[in-house]
């Protein structure tokens, strides 16, 4: 008995995201292969199984919790690292066209072949800082959904993602406990980048019991040509007014 896999199918089917015995394969295919890629490369600190498929994995396909990817088109997963949370998410949602934007080109090589492995289809796995990829026309207002996981505080973090959604689409910035702070500091930036809150969705992962809060943007129209500034910059000078 799996107890590991047990445990995530019987935590997502009380959710309402079955899994199959085919994507069952593709978690556990999706593990031995960051383990394998991350002794030679710093993908992940986490790596004993259990953590692995509910700090990752489980964690990754929340935001299907809060927003219907049944019928989303598309979605850009900026700055995703070892592929989160865009790759468990098109493990379940296969039909999502997936862009995948990080300036570190071990990690495209280490994707790429993640989605040759699991035998994803419709992953486009982009090398290049954010900043400068949301100005080519292919992705600039273009996304369904944009998404980033753990990745900078809200201010910095919307310039770098707002630029990627199409109007009316969302921004879901997945984050730890209590944002509040970081939504403070970051309304500024959100409006003057054509987003408005929407609203925080906030969960415990079901064994470990840590906060996770999901914060969503939804965006109003396209972005200003001025935005994102040049690479470097929307982090280390977050919009301010």
């Amino acid at each position: 008995m799996d107890l590991v896999m047990d445990s995530f199918r019987a935590r997502l089917e009380e959710r309402g995201i079955p899994l199959s015995v085919r994507q069952m394969e593709q978690f556990q295919r999706y593990y031995e292969l960051l383990v394998e890629w991350n002794e030679k490369m710093n993908l992940t600190g986490i790596t004993e199984r259990d953590a692995v498929f509910e700090k990752h994995f489980y964690d990754s396909v929340t935001l299907a919790f809060y927003l219907d990817l049944s019928s989303t088109p598309s979605l850009a997963d900026i700055g995703s690292g070892a592929g989160f949370p865009s790759l468990p998410l098109k493990i379940f949602f296969p039909h999502l066209k997936i862009t995948i934007v990080d300036s570190l080109n071990k990690r495209i090589t280490f994707l790429k072949h993640v989605c040759e492995e699991l035998g994803l289809e419709g992953v486009e796995c982009v090398h290049g800082r954010a900043e400068d990829i949301a100005r080519l026309p292919q992705h600039r207002d273009r996304y369904a959904i944009v998404t980033a996981r753990a990745v900078a505080r809200l201010a910095g973090l919307s310039e770098l993602c707002l630029p990627f959604v199409q109007k009316g689409g969302v921004f879901a910035a997945m984050k730890g406990a209590q944002p509040q702070e970081e939504l403070d500091e970051a309304r500024y930036a959100i409006r003057e980048l054509r987003g408005q809150f929407d609203k925080v969705e906030t969960l415990r992962l079901p064994d470990e019991q840590s906060e996770r809060a999901i914060v969503l943007i939804r965006k109003t129209d396209s972005t200003p040509k001025a935005y994102p500034r040049k690479a470097g910059v929307p982090l280390k000078q977050p919009l301010q007014k």
